[in-house]
């Protein structure tokens, strides 16, 4: 879902040997699907009402707190300053939600269930709507019924889980069998929702529930995420999964699919485990340095890539024509002036405009390799019809818990392929083919 990241310096000179030592093997794709796109009005106008959507929700306070209570620790904090210069796999394809959030199946139950999820790698937890939510939020949802299920366990524990946009779930935690793209985990922990927020009616969040792929140091439920179940149970070979979410979109578990990116997987380690944290050693416009090094969240929940004000600020201070959107897009933004490549992009709490045809070549390097930031994904929209300022995806929040880290998420993971290596504990990135 669409929720929010922190700082550890790692610099990376050559890229992990983890792609030569963990096979690829042939597994299940879960097809994403996705409903329109964020300037889906027809005159290719971005909606101001949906981006500062995302901006409140781009959250993982909850997140944190887990990772307090459950290791006691935080992210790395100041001492890393920016520096500014069956036996099988599972292949499911994915529905993208106005290019917010992707989406596919899960069956829950016995008999089974099937339901539309979230596939998050920004949280842990498995929810959904349940059969007595009686909040008009599960209005439309498909509805979980424990009690209809022969499989389904009462653990006698009750969960509450707040996004960034105020939206929030609460109800009881079951452990039933859940099934994706045929592989099965048994015993797996369900949050079987009584609360859904109004923010979450099937008109604003389409998918029913959602399904958590971080690791268990961030579970509000405090139970192995459904992936790392899957597994511990010999469901997969490989302890991988990999997103695709370019269109057509899927995400495949139980290793990667070579034929949808070009060359080798480059790794990067986790530096600590809750979210898939890992070093972001450069953000480049135009072939210069912003700054370096830092850290980065990489969530598949998030629309937007999101940085701290101040680092946001010198990004956009390095695209000519480049300005504050508050007035047009909202708190958070820029925008960009037209030209060859339409360019929005959103900042908290600034927002800033781009010429919608400045020509610009932006990357993100992880494990010492430049990954390119798709122009057509980097652009948001224009302000208005005939406008020649475009919104940028790159947007400012402040956190707290997120120090100098930046969150990536899906307007830069649509130009990619990326991999995630609960073993080795490590990220991969690759050029889509």
């Amino acid at each position: 879902m669409r929720l929010s990241f922190p700082v550890a310096i790692v610099v990376l000179g050559t890229s992990l040997p983890l792609a030569s030592s963990i096979p690829r093997r042939d597994g299940i794709t879960i097809p994403l699907a996705k409903r329109t796109t964020l300037a889906a009005d027809g005159h290719g106008v971005v909606r101001v009402k949906t981006l500062q959507d995302q901006l409140a929700s781009a959250s993982r306070q909850q997140g944190f707190q887990a990772l307090r209570k459950n290791t006691g620790s935080v992210l790395p904090d100041g001492d890393n300053k920016r520096r500014f210069v069956k036996r099988a796999e599972g292949s499911l394809p994915l529905t993208n939600d106005n290019g917010a959030l992707w989406y596919g199946e899960v069956a829950v139950g016995m008999p089974e269930e099937t339901f539309t999820v979230v596939f998050d790698t920004g949280s842990s937890d498995f929810f959904l709507p349940s059969q007595d939510c009686n909040s008009n939020g599960c209005n439309g949802h498909k509805r979980y019924d424990p009690t209809a299920s022969l499989s389904a366990t009462p653990l006698h524990r009750k969960f509450q889980i707040s996004f960034g946009d105020g939206s929030t779930v609460e109800g009881d935690i079951y452990n039933d069998t859940v099934s994706v793209a045929g592989l099965t985990a048994n015993g797996q922990a369900v949050g079987a929702a009584l609360t859904y927020s109004d923010n979450l009616s099937v008109n604003q969040f389409p998918p029913d529930g959602l399904v958590g792929m971080a690791f268990k140091e961030i579970s509000q439920f405090g139970s192995d995420p459904l992936f790392e179940t899957l597994v511990a149970q010999g469901e997969t070979t490989a302890p991988q999964f990999g997103f695709k979410l370019a269109d057509p979109a899927s995400v495949y578990l139980g290793g990667v699919v070579s034929n949808l990116f070009t060359g080798q997987l480059t790794w990067t380690p986790v530096t600590q485990k809750g979210f898939w944290h890992v070093g972001l050693e450069g953000v480049n416009v135009n072939a210069e340095p912003i700054f370096a090094p830092s850290s980065a969240i990489i969530d598949t929940g998030s629309t937007l890539v999101l940085g701290n004000t101040s680092s946001v600020a010198n990004f956009y201070d390095a695209i000519p024509g480049s300005k504050d959107a508050y007035d047009t897009a909202g708190e958070g933004f820029y925008t960009c002036a037209s030209g060859i490549h339409p360019v929005t992009v959103i900042i908290n709490p600034l927002l800033a405009q781009v010429p919608c045809n400045a020509s610009l070549d932006i990357s993100l390097t992880f494990g010492g390799k430049e990954f390119r930031f798709d122009p057509k994904h980097f652009n948001l929209g224009r302000v208005s019809q005939g406008s020649e300022d475009c919104v940028g995806g790159v947007a400012a929040k402040d956190d707290a818990d997120l120090y100098d880290a930046w969150l990536v998420g899906a307007t830069f993971l649509q130009g990619i392929y990326t991999a995630f290596d609960v073993a080795q504990q490590a990220v991969g990135f690759a050029t889509l083919a």
